[in-house]
């Protein structure tokens, strides 16, 4: 999602509230919840779920295991839904021609640097990069090269742009900034 004008371009990026991260916290938290509560059920030689008899499993080792991935499954999960609630990633690209300034603006995790605010010169700015690695793992990433600090990655690297999408992006962007693209 982006908003242009003739001298503002602001491109909106999406942090971590997507539907695939909802589907992998939720997932991940009933898989976690059911190995834990089997293993507490083989401890209490209860049966905490009606569907599984908890006397086919005893408690040492195959329960204390059981237990040990269903705690671990839950951190995780809980790792997972903390980032999705923060919406760890989000922020905007903002690009100015009148003011010759670029902002880049991310949340982070809470705490300190939860705020990360880049401020770049526009005259700094030498060239739009795309970078491409073809293959199993495909990734595709666009960068602006800033003179005396190297590049700034403006596209999420999980984000699964068509060669045509990133090519055309690229170059509308390096058309309202006025500078060169480099395709590596």
């Amino acid at each position: 999602m982006s908003w242009r004008s003739e001298y503002i371009w602001i491109e909106f990026i999406a942090g971590s509230r997507k539907t695939s991260n909802f589907c992998w916290a939720f997932i991940l938290f009933l898989g976690s919840l059911g190995f834990f509560l089997v293993g507490i059920s083989s401890y209490l030689d209860k049966n905490l779920i009606s569907f599984f008899p908890s006397q086919q499993i005893p408690f040492f080792p195959q329960g204390i295991v059981m237990s040990f991935y269903g705690i671990a499954g839950l951190f995780i999960s809980s790792y997972l839904w903390c980032t999705i609630t923060w919406n760890v990633g989000s922020g905007y690209d903002r690009f100015d021609r009148k003011e010759g300034i670029v902002r880049i603006f991310r949340w982070g995790f809470p705490g300190k640097n939860r705020r990360i605010f880049l401020r770049f010169l526009m005259k700094d700015i030498q060239s739009i990069r795309i970078e491409v690695k073809e293959g199993i793992y495909a990734r595709r990433v666009l960068y602006m090269e800033i003179r005396g600090l190297g590049d700034v990655p403006l596209t999420r690297t999980d984000e699964n742009l068509t060669p045509r999408e990133i090519e055309q992006k690229a170059a509308e962007l390096a058309y309202f900034l006025r500078v060169p693209i480099e395709v590596f």
